[in-house]
This record gives structure tokens, sequence and C-alpha cells, in this order.
């Protein structure tokens, strides 16, 4: 595979995971865990008993790619108020 094709998939979130209580895939919310100086960690909740179904780790290194590859919006500068005489 070519780098553009493996880049797509280096950073992604799970909307749903294996719960062993609901015996089910469920949906998930990710929650963040722990802040470390070299990575979060980031725990998955099942929305339908709140137990913990898996966990990800991003690095810090990780966290800047995903920063970089996301465009950031260019801001407008708010219109200047016009006078009514």
């Amino acid at each position: 595979m070519g780098s553009m094709s493996q880049q797509q998939f280096e950073n992604f979130t799970a909307s749903s995971l294996y719960c062993d209580k609901c015996k089910a895939a469920m949906p998930v919310r990710e929650r963040l865990l722990l802040i470390l100086p070299d990575k979060e960690v980031y725990d998955y909740l099942c929305t339908g008993c709140a137990s913990s179904v898996g966990q990800r780790e991003v690095t810090a290194g990780e966290k800047l790619m995903a920063q970089a590859a996301t465009p950031r919006r260019a801001r407008r500068a708010a219109p200047a108020p016009r006078l009514h005489l």
C-alpha cells in the first residue's frame, strides 16, 4: 500500500465495540482517561451499560500529525459596525 492509503487509517476511533455485559456490539463513547507527557489514554464506554469495553492510546507524535493533516479554517475578522445616521 502507498503511504496515502496507510495514512488514512493511522488515527481512527471506534463507533461500536462488543460489550460482554450486553452480549452485543454496542455504540461506544470515548472518554479521556489519562494524560501523560508522551501520550493520552482514552477509554471506550458502552452506551448501554456504561462498562469499559476498550482503550486507545494516542502518542504525542500521532496527535501532532493528526492536527497537521486537518486543514484549519481561516478565521474571518468580525465586520466593522455600521453607523446609521
